[in-house]
């Protein structure tokens, strides 16, 4: 009898935990030999801790959190690196009925629009400037987030200052509902359900989403030591297989009853299942009370979806750049791109038929339409816009940072999209 392999693997009670969770319960795993017993942690600092010091194997992790790391920004040493990505999309900006309400005065619509939602709010940031009174207080999940980065996108896209016009506060994803509730926080960005779960329970509304900052926009992914990489590689690669599997199986709408009944576990995330599948189907609460379909939310999968592209990994530097949490250098570029994997993943599921890109980055926003791309079979990648129409050209991250010093101030009045 063949000797089951065990893994440990931490992750965060989210809906994009889900090719981790489908991998450990529906079988994938044990198709290739291994064992994965799921960790739950609360907040990404710990869970990025315990990998850190070996306490566990693998985790679901914040994209940006490996290329931190291999900046020295984290608290602990550890080279990090994401051998597979998790998925696109996930994330909701969602704010309190009070903001929303000021936010709707200052022309903010119900439909996620991001444009005219982020020059509402850049109206009201401007409106309690004038009257004296304290600054938005918004809450993401890590300073090294995807949800940081896009949230500081899409207000600096309206003019808003991320770092002086809003005060920024780290709040672990599941206890930001209640934070939002109990009138500690103004909104914040977050994976779902937790946007949801404030919408559906009445004490918030979501604004928009980071599909409508950036379309197919990379979110989680699976994160571990180098060490252990090396020391494992056949482990590593049967890990992979099994994820991109399960992330195959999570994107099948017939499988998506039994992926919320995974997830609703007591021990995953422990709330309703049905609740689980409105978000995990892409249906979104809007702020009249309305419920719309969002292409592309919560993409595990297609469209390459699990490759991880190291012009993601150069975006993120570039953000990490741009608010001031580390220094442009070519050695630094270099090291956020060494961060993602795209190597051992091909390596890992070659043998699966699956289509692979024919390169390892590409020039972020520039596809306004599903587009054939290169590849080893037949691919076709979404569209990957950015809701200001700007687009991320990995090979001149200098280029692309001093473009926003050079741009003209936004106008001052919320327009139409």
């Amino acid at each position: 009898m063949t000797r089951t392999v065990p893994i440990r693997a931490g992750f965060i009670p989210l809906l994009d935990c889900a090719p981790l969770v489908a991998a450990a319960r529906a079988g994938f795993a044990a198709d290739e030999g291994l064992h994965i017993e799921l960790v739950r942690e609360t907040s990404w600092a710990s869970l990025r801790d315990r990998v850190s010091v070996r306490h566990l194997d693998v985790a679901h992790m914040l994209a940006p959190m490996p290329i931190a790391a291999s900046l020295g920004l984290m608290p602990l040493p550890a080279r990090l690196i994401a051998p597979i990505a998790l998925g696109f999309g996930g994330n909701t900006i969602t704010v309190s009925n009070a903001v929303w309400a000021e936010l709707a005065d200052f022309g903010a619509p119900a439909n996620f629009a991001p444009m005219p939602t982020a020059r509402a709010f850049a109206a009201l940031v401007r409106e309690r400037r004038r009257r004296g009174t304290p600054r938005p207080v918004l809450a993401i999940v890590h300073p090294h987030s995807a949800h940081h980065y896009q949230l500081a996108y899409w207000l600096a896209g309206a003019g808003v200052d991320p770092k002086a016009d809003v005060e920024l506060v780290v709040v672990p994803p599941p206890l930001m509902p209640d934070a939002l509730a109990g009138g500690q926080i103004d909104g914040y960005c977050v994976g779902e359900p937790w946007g949801s779960v404030a919408a559906l329970s009445g004490s918030g509304r979501i604004l928009t989403t980071n599909v409508h900052i950036w379309r197919s926009s990379p979110e989680k992914v699976l994160g571990l030591r180098l060490a252990w990489a090396e020391e494992q590689p056949e482990r590593l690669a049967r890990l992979v297989r099994a994820v991109y599997r399960a992330a195959v199986w999570c994107d099948d709408p017939a499988n998506r009853g039994a992926l919320a009944d995974l997830l609703a576990a007591a021990d995953i995330l422990n709330r309703p299942a049905a609740d689980l599948a409105r978000s995990l189907s892409r249906q979104l609460p809007t702020p009249d009370g309305a419920t719309v379909a969002v292409d592309g939310f919560l993409t595990f999968a297609a469209g390459a979806a699990t490759f991880p592209w190291t012009s993601h990994a150069a975006w993120f530097y570039a953000q990490m750049v741009r608010w001031g949490q580390t220094a442009l250098s070519p050695e630094g570029l270099a090291q956020a791109r060494a961060s993602f994997r795209p190597d051992l993943y091909r390596r890992s599921i070659e043998g699966l038929g699956v289509a692979l890109p024919a390169a390892n980055e590409k020039v972020e926003g520039a596809l306004t339409a599903r587009t054939p791309v290169g590849s080893t079979g037949s691919l076709t990648l979404a569209p990957d816009g950015f809701f200001d129409g700007l687009v991320f050209d990995p090979a001149d991250v200098t280029g692309y940072l001093a473009g926003f010093a050079a741009r003209p101030a936004p106008p001052a009045e919320p327009l139409a999209d």
